[in-house]
């Protein structure tokens, strides 16, 4: 099942870009990146209230609340410097190098998590390397 998820995650994610590139045009991208998690804070929030999993807000232990809002900060950066990225540059050249972070997130989670790396983990990171560079150059 998380394959499905990860590859409608892949598909809408795609369209963000898409959908972000025609919507930036003559908007200021740090606006354009505040509007957007606006959208997504209310979507998120509202999600969680259909459900009823805000009841459990209570349980979050602190170490939770710290990276958690460690991740927050992480994707504010990220959503930011992909904004003005994609204001400057063709959609074509930005997406690929936004999706090197597969290779990163890889990397880091050998290193941090000490997930298993196997030959085809290592063999799939380099071709993602490899694909990422011949996109941009």
């Amino acid at each position: 099942m998380w394959a499905i998820y990860a590859m409608l995650s892949a598909v809408f994610a795609a369209l963000t870009s898409i959908l972000a590139k025609i919507g930036i045009e003559g908007v200021d991208s740090n606006l354009a990146t505040a509007v957007r998690t606006g959208v997504v804070l209310v979507m998120a929030w509202l999600i969680v209230f259909v459900t009823g999993v805000h009841q459990g807000i209570g349980d979050i232990g602190r170490k939770s609340w710290v990276f958690l809002v460690l991740s927050g900060l992480a994707t504010g950066a990220s959503w930011l410097f992909y904004f003005k990225a994609l204001q400057m540059g063709d959609a074509s050249k930005v997406i690929p190098v936004d999706k090197f972070s597969v290779v990163i997130g890889m990397v880091l989670a050998f290193a941090v998590l000490h997930e298993t790396m196997t030959l085809k983990t290592v063999i799939g990171g380099i071709l993602i390397t490899a694909g990422t560079f011949v996109l941009i150059l």
